[in-house]
């Protein structure tokens, strides 16, 4: 079981990871005011103190704590350490997003540090946008000077400040419409104190509305954590930490692109030319803006080049790059600016349009190499002395991937021209578990390929097989213009018809026909079976006697349907056809088209 210690944007995005597992757990928040929905979770409120959280967790065998509460609950945190501690138990820290503490603020370590600071340097007055709780830690300072607070609109706000002896006509209420560079100039503070609130605390829109005015800030830091604390950021970041801490969550795991494991072995090799350090691990960006860590599993360096691996963790995605290494080499060149990628073994060659890479050029896509460019400047940035030509020195990197060639021929390349190895590729960085992200992503590769070639007719198949039975009615098409679409029949005709084919041809065995004639546009045996009443219906329809019907009761799968039918120009096929074709209609533009061709076991085409 999970707790999770919330209140804040990062609690519910906790909450949000944790639902997907369809698992118990809790949610925890001093207050109630919180507004939140999950369908798995139970939310608690009114807090915890040392000896009734560890009561709690003993009580309901909490095996993993989330802290997501607000980096200034002190207090709690002090409690979730100590009682981790206590039981043993794995605390993660979903942390926020913090700017480089920028030297033009005035920095505090402690709110006692402010007073200090505002004391000694006479500041006259202030706006404080640090919270009621505050009220009393910055007493020092409004006791002697005209200070105004801007709280939420609640009444247990007001009774904070009334209980501490502050002026509520100087209490301002938080207002989001509010336009902050407005406010200020109403206001004319001397000076403005905030916290190190990071961006989901709008620290950025504060120090950027108080610099445009040349209003002093203050800024308090946030506290230390404890040590233990795995700290993470985003919701990939903390369903892969949980995934680590407790295994069992999730049933399914969660796994990094290829591209993801470039940019993580581009990023050590860098390290390790630059400054010599063999990182065992690296965290990257990911294209959201979170970050993520990921193990290193060698570097090695030579005379002015170094490289790193990374092997390919695809979770319990079914990709046959799951298990293999991904290795970049990465060399400095005095002779060009920016970065240059080159091809290195088992990286495939692109030898089509219609990718959005150059023919001629190694695979890898456009994320990737945008990954891969921010990871490098990055590096470069930290270790500018290594660099014969600072920052605009070059940087060559070779990606590249053992058994590459081999595993291609397991995948889509030969047919979207890429030969000689797999592709780079990956647009979140993230892959899901049997996910159709990484399928549907390469459905749309392949049509974008077969747009270039300039085809305006698609023919899609579930497979090997029906493509094999249809190519024979299409003799003039090249190739590329045969598509796979698997179980995603939805997806595959959306895409197509969003790229402007005109025409979609379909080949179907029965098997999916049936499921997609019922609504289904995911014909995936998990999700969907064979409906026996809605099959009778269409008999019926068809105008099937009585002992036909009772037949379909008995039948395990959709193609014995053949052998039950009086004949294969049956009105029954004829009517699944044109349910199929109602099904697909709403996602066709008007410019296109969709045939449909219902193909039985031996090959034979019924349109």
């Amino acid at each position: 079981m999970i707790l999770i210690l919330g209140g804040t944007t990062e609690g519910r995005l906790a909450a949000k990871v944790c639902d997907e597992a369809a698992k118990p757990f809790f949610y925890s928040t001093k207050g109630s005011q919180q507004e939140i929905s999950f369908a798995h979770g139970t939310r608690l409120s009114g807090g915890f103190d040392e000896q009734t959280m560890a009561q709690f967790c003993t009580e309901h065998q909490i095996r993993l704590m989330v802290d997501a509460a607000h980096p200034f609950a002190e207090l709690l945190h002090h409690t979730v350490a100590k009682v981790s501690l206590q039981l043993d138990i794995p605390v993660i820290r979903l942390e926020r997003s913090y700017p480089q503490q920028d030297e033009n603020l005035i920095w505090c370590d402690s709110y006692q540090d402010a007073v200090d600071y505002l004391l000694a340097n006479n500041i006259p007055n202030l706006l404080a946008l640090t919270g009621t709780n505050t009220i009393v830690k910055l007493k020092g300072y409004w006791q002697q000077h005209p200070t105004r607070f801007r709280i939420l609109d609640r009444e247990e706000s007001r009774e904070i400040a009334h209980r501490h002896g502050f002026p509520l006509d100087n209490l301002l209420y938080y207002n989001p419409d509010d336009d902050e560079t407005e406010l200020f100039r109403n206001l004319r503070p001397a000076a403005i104190i905030t916290k190190e609130s990071g961006g989901s605390g709008g620290f950025n829109e504060k120090v950027a509305a108080a610099r445009s005015l040349n209003i002093p800030t203050l800024v308090v830091k946030r506290p230390p954590l404890a040590q233990h604390f795995v700290s993470v950021y985003g919701e990939h970041g903390l369903r892969k930490t949980i995934e680590k801490l407790l295994p069992d969550f999730f049933a399914l795991r969660t796994g990094y692109t290829t591209g993801s494991c470039a940019t993580a072995a581009t990023k050590a090799a860098l390290t390790a030319l630059l400054s010599g350090y063999h990182p065992q691990e690296v965290s990257i960006t990911l294209p959201n803006g979170e970050w993520v860590h990921l193990p290193v599993a060698w570097v090695e360096t030579a005379s002015g080049e170094a490289s790193a691996c990374v092997v390919k963790d695809a979770g319990d995605d079914p990709d046959v790059i799951h298990g293999h290494e991904i290795v970049s080499t990465v060399k400095l060149n005095e002779q060009h600016k920016g970065v240059r990628f080159l091809q290195g073994k088992g990286v495939g060659t692109v030898t089509l349009p219609g990718l959005d890479i150059a023919i001629g050029e190694p695979a890898i896509n456009a994320t990737p190499r945008q990954m891969m460019k921010r990871e490098i400047f990055k590096v470069m940035r930290h270790h500018p002395e290594s660099l014969p030509n600072g920052l605009k020195t070059g940087v060559d990197v070779t990606i590249s991937v053992p058994q590459g060639e081999q595993l291609a021929s397991k995948t889509f390349n030969p047919k979207i021209g890429i030969v000689g190895g797999i592709s780079i590729i990956g647009t979140s960085g993230i892959v899901k578990p049997f996910s159709s992200e990484a399928f549907v992503a390469a459905i749309r590769r392949e049509m974008q390929v077969a747009k270039a070639l300039s085809n305006t007719h698609v023919v899609i198949n579930s497979g090997a097989k029906s493509e094999r039975f249809v190519k024979a009615k299409y003799p003039h098409l090249p190739s590329q213009a045969f598509v796979h679409y698997g179980n995603f029949i939805g997806e595959t005709i959306k895409t197509a018809s969003e790229l402007g084919f005109t025409h979609i041809s379909m080949g179907i065995m029965l098997g999916k026909a049936v499921k997609l004639a019922e609504g289904n546009l995911d014909t995936h045996s998990k999700k969907v079976v064979m409906n026996r009443p809605f099959l009778r219906s269409l008999a019926t329809e068809a105008g099937w006697d009585d002992s036909r019907l009772q037949q379909i009761d008995s039948i395990n799968l959709a193609r014995q349907l053949w052998d039950i039918a009086p004949s294969r120009a049956d009105a029954f096929f004829r009517l699944v056809i044109e349910a199929c074709v109602r099904t697909c209609s709403p996602l066709l533009s008007p410019a296109t088209s969709l045939e449909v061709l219902l193909i039985d076991e031996e090959g034979n085409v019924v349109a």
